[in-house]
């Protein structure tokens, strides 16, 4: 099914191919200068860490609906082995198989595609079975810290969490970007909490996944005029599931990923970020977010924190 006029009518007001030149693979991280980290590191007052990844775990947020995608498989390969002889020191080592999109992560640029497209106007057949990503790989983003922007929509609204079937809106955002008391700006990373994941975190894996609120198909075009620079939330698919324009699947990845070139995150836990920030009345901290550089790669676990 053709993707709909209304879709394509977005994507040419967020499209941000050749912005930064024709060989660019990074995309919105662009707008993370020197001057942007610098200003964000006056962000940290107490020293508060806060993290905000999920465990790397067998039983993980992954069910199976989406092929391949499996949760880490833990395996000890040696265990307490004296490899260099009787008496000497003895090592143990393991090995993990795992989906790099299993848990919280971020998206590469290369993780959708539509039209024969990637980021950039690069094709698409450019990602092969043996080398990944050729262009705009997960290796390619280099250093994510910046200032990171909490918009806290559920707590905006008095509520715990959103309906599963609450789309995140450009008002929700500007609701919840008026109650932080915050001017999202260039170079920002801006953390989008919903409350879903405390449905899994709770023991419903299936009823994370399903229904679920998340951002809105109108959601880039808020975050494109503000030149945001990477966008996490705590939901499985990022995006309201089922989507909220009937039949049209993943438009909000498509617009993030391919028109505007922003890398996206999910299954981020910002249970114990929101507390921290509505005890503190801040709502912005430096975030250090370091993609794992594999080679090619359409995704990689991430290990966020965030420094208040």
């Amino acid at each position: 099914m053709p993707l709909p006029p209304e879709f394509h009518e977005i994507a040419k007001r967020v499209n941000n191919w050749g912005r930064w030149g024709a060989d660019d693979e990074r995309g919105t991280l662009n707008h993370i200068s020197d001057e942007v980290v610098r200003e964000a590191a006056g962000e940290i007052r107490s020293g508060l860490r806060v993290p905000l990844a999920l465990p790397l775990q067998q039983d993980g947020v992954q069910t199976g609906v989406i092929p391949g995608r499996v949760n880490p498989l833990h395996t000890m390969v040696q265990i307490n082995q004296e490899i260099f002889g009787p008496g000497t020191i003895a090592c143990s080592d393991d090995a993990v198989t795992f989906g790099l999109q299993a848990a919280t992560h971020w998206d590469a640029l290369t993780h959708v595609s539509h039209s024969g497209k990637i980021y950039n106007g690069r094709p698409a057949a450019t990602i092969t079975a043996h080398g990944g990503a050729e262009f705009s790989g997960i290796d390619k983003p280099g250093h994510v810290v910046s200032r990171g922007v909490l918009l806290d929509v559920a707590r905006a609204k008095g509520l715990d969490r959103l309906a599963g079937g609450h789309a995140v809106t450009p008002e929700d955002l500007a609701e919840a970007e008026e109650f932080a008391g915050v001017t999202v700006r260039a170079g920002d990373i801006v953390l989008v909490r919903t409350g879903q994941i405390q449905v899994y975190l709770a023991g419903d894996k299936h009823g994370y996944g399903y229904p679920s609120p998340g951002l809105s198909v109108r959601a880039p075009e808020w975050f494109h005029t503000r030149d945001v620079a990477a966008v996490a939330n705590d939901t499985l698919t990022f995006e309201i599931f089922p989507p909220e324009i009937e039949d049209l699947w993943l438009p909000v990845h498509a617009l993030d990923l391919v028109e505007m070139g922003m890398l996206q995150g999910q299954n981020w836990n910002l249970e114990a970020l929101s507390t921290a920030c509505a005890e503190t009345s801040r709502y912005t901290f430096l975030l250090s977010a370091m993609p794992e550089p594999f080679v090619g790669g359409t995704g990689t676990p991430v290990a966020p924190v965030a420094v208040l």
